[in-house]
């Protein structure tokens, strides 16, 4: 038995509606991203979405929206994909780095709170795993932090403390205190790439809560302006009869989505319940095979959230890193496919060479030593999950 790590879950409607694009004769940004976004809003309970490209891009623009550049700072977790700080740099903005919790792969909070200067504009949580981050607190510290913060644009200035832009590229779907995560944070970012419960192949949505005094169709517009090299008229709009002309606003970006992705997403979308529903199912039944073994994993489903479910991350206590790869090695010998969710971006050259140093991040390298994360996808059958449960136990009981 062969098991893939993370499979895209295409099915026939999926297909037949990427040839309905495609037979359509509108392949770009047009009819079916606009509906898609109009889906997601609705599902979240949000006015308005965005969809681009990439998380990334998603993350990246909700900066550009709120002017943060050079001379700013942006607090994020060390525990993370590169995405999650990549923007920051890619803005001109100083990268802040924190540790985890010594008992959570959520970022330490009261050090974030430590962190925080008077040039602090934004806070980057990560909702890893699609496990929400503890927004609650979040919210205490950034209004706690008021007097400190400088406003530097209307947006800035109509929310009136330092921002929290999710990196919610795991957690589309969960939801916190009965809240969908895209309607918690002042911005929140998702991923639909090819290995995300919901998959466009690449591709991302940005959703945001309302602000006073801004108007959702004003950051929309503006979003629509960054994505689309800052020109005035998207092509649907420039293919209306007469109506070539366009003006560029500003020299910015082209990370737009097209309706063949959001082919894809829309009919992801429609059978997304029942695919939370079985990665539901999958984490039950592995969390009761491997949590009696004092094996730690997240805590996808409590009294306050719901995950969406994306990773399955496990901690093997008191082993080093060797031994984690050994177990890894031996997981491929048996064909199952096991993956470390994150390598702490201090132990990676990119932050070396921007001065971070993991041996100020002990939390998140502790977690980081012992962490194998085990496939959790709806292609898995019933059979596939006992295949990896029996391995996993085997081997893993050779280490405890």
């Amino acid at each position: 038995m062969k098991i893939s790590f993370s499979p895209p879950d295409i099915s026939a409607l999926e297909i037949n509606e990427v040839c309905d694009a495609l037979k359509s004769g509108w392949i770009t940004t047009g009819p079916k991203t606009k509906r898609f976004e109009k889906n997601i809003a609705e599902m979240i309970g949000v006015n308005k979405a965005c969809c681009l490209n990439s998380q990334t891009a998603c993350a990246e623009m909700a900066l550009g929206l709120l002017g943060v550049g050079e001379g700013d700072e942006v607090i994020t977790t060390a525990y993370t994909y590169t995405a999650t700080a990549s923007v920051v740099c890619h803005v001109g903005a100083k990268l802040v780095l924190v540790d985890t919790m010594p008992d959570s792969f959520e970022i330490n909070y009261d050090e974030v709170e430590k962190a925080i200067t008077e040039k602090t504009k934004v806070i980057i949580p990560v909702d890893l795993g699609g496990v929400p981050c503890d927004y609650e607190r979040l919210f205490q510290i950034v209004n706690s932090k008021k007097s400190l913060f400088r406003p530097a644009n209307k947006i800035q200035e109509a929310i009136g403390r330092i921002v929290i832009s999710a990196d919610a590229a795991h957690a589309f779907g969960a939801e916190w205190h009965n809240t969908h995560v895209g309607n918690i944070a002042d911005f929140s970012s998702f991923s639909f790439h090819a290995v995300k419960n919901l998959t466009t192949a690449e591709g991302g949505a940005l959703t945001w809560r309302a602000i006073d005094g801004i108007s959702d169709e004003e950051i929309y517009h503006q979003l629509q302006l960054f994505s689309l090299h800052g020109q005035s008229k998207d092509a649907f709009q420039k293919t209306q009869l007469g109506a070539w002309e366009y003006d560029i606003i500003g020299t910015w970006y082209k990370c737009n989505m097209t309706d063949v992705a959001a082919a894809i997403g829309l009919k992801q979308l429609e059978r997304y319940p029942d695919m939370l529903k079985r990665r539901r199912q999958i984490i039950e039944r592995y969390d009761e095979a491997l949590r009696p073994l004092g094996i730690e994993t997240l805590p996808h489903y409590t009294a306050d959230h719901t995950s969406s479910g994306h990773l399955y991350l496990t901690r093997i206590p008191n082993i080093s890193c060797e031994q984690r790869n050994e177990i890894i090695t031996r997981m491929a010998e048996k064909e199952i496919a096991t993956n470390v969710h994150y390598k702490p971006l201090p132990l990676h050259t990119a932050y070396k060479k921007l001065g971070f140093d993991i041996a100020d991040f002990p939390n998140a390298y502790a977690h980081f030593e012992n962490e194998v994360t085990l496939p959790l996808h709806t292609c898995l059958t019933s059979e596939m999950e006992e295949y990896i449960i029996e391995n996993y136990v085997g081997i893993v009981k050779d280490y405890l």
